[in-house]
């Protein structure tokens, strides 16, 4: 994280804190496109009111996950394993999208007029999905944003928002253009197996196994000391 510019530019107490708001927004745009591809594909298959029903219901659900998580987020990097969870987690969403794209195709191809979605259903995989994805976003803002909880906050309320609207538009491009799901379930599939990756990564550093990892992975997997230290240092 960058605390403070060298040079003429580090004179004004600002330009740090701007830096750091800058680099959370950056994290948090790309890390709120995943997200509304995951809740518009959730909410894909639904009725126009039950669609903006249950996104709005999952919005309130991504601000008090996001918030709660941000309160503890000291807590949770430490625990071993989290993030790899969170991937599992998100790992089974995505199989959930696959089967319900492949039914909603099965039932255009039938001509019936019945969603094949419910609003439960829809609810259960958009709150899934922000556990998972807001898991990793904190974390991930939590990296640029320490020592300063107020961007981190303001990082976070701007995700929400942006993965609002996004959510919205995406699901009802799924309603018209079929194709767009799967594309967008390869970008969910994406953020979860990225997430296992990274997961698994930390749990080696964690329980002190990069020799051993190192040992028998091969080169371009290999746990590098700037990996480590990126990872130790976020428990200061």
């Amino acid at each position: 994280m960058v605390e403070m510019l060298p040079g003429p530019l580090g004179d004004h107490a600002w330009i740090g804190p701007a830096t750091v708001l800058v680099q959370v927004l950056m994290i948090d745009l790309v890390l709120a496109g995943d997200n509304a591809v995951a809740v518009g594909l959730a909410a894909g298959g639904l009725s126009a009111d039950q669609r903006k029903k249950v996104i709005l219901v999952g919005l309130a659900a991504a601000v008090v996950m996001r918030i709660g998580f941000a309160i503890v987020t000291a807590q949770l990097m430490a625990v071993i394993g989290l993030l790899l969870a969170g991937g599992v987690l998100l790992l089974w969403v995505c199989w959930k999208m696959w089967r319900d794209l492949r039914s909603q195709s099965a039932h255009e191809d039938a001509a019936e007029l019945k969603p094949a979605k419910t609003f439960r259903a829809a609810f259960v995989q958009i709150l899934i999905a922000d556990l998972s994805m807001s898991l990793d976003n904190v974390l991930a803002v939590a990296g640029a944003a320490h020592n300063h909880p107020l961007l981190l906050a303001i990082g976070l309320l701007v995700s929400v928002a942006l993965m609002g609207l996004a959510a919205n538009a995406i699901a009802q491009l799924l309603n018209r253009h079929r194709w767009i799901g799967y594309v967008g379930l390869g970008i969910v599939l994406y953020v979860a197996v990225h997430m296992i990756w990274q997961g698994y990564r930390t749990v080696i550093i964690d329980t002190h196994q990069v020799a051993q990892y190192n040992a028998w992975a091969p080169d371009w997997a290999d746990i590098h000391p700037q990996e480590i230290s990126r990872r130790t240092g976020q428990h200061i």
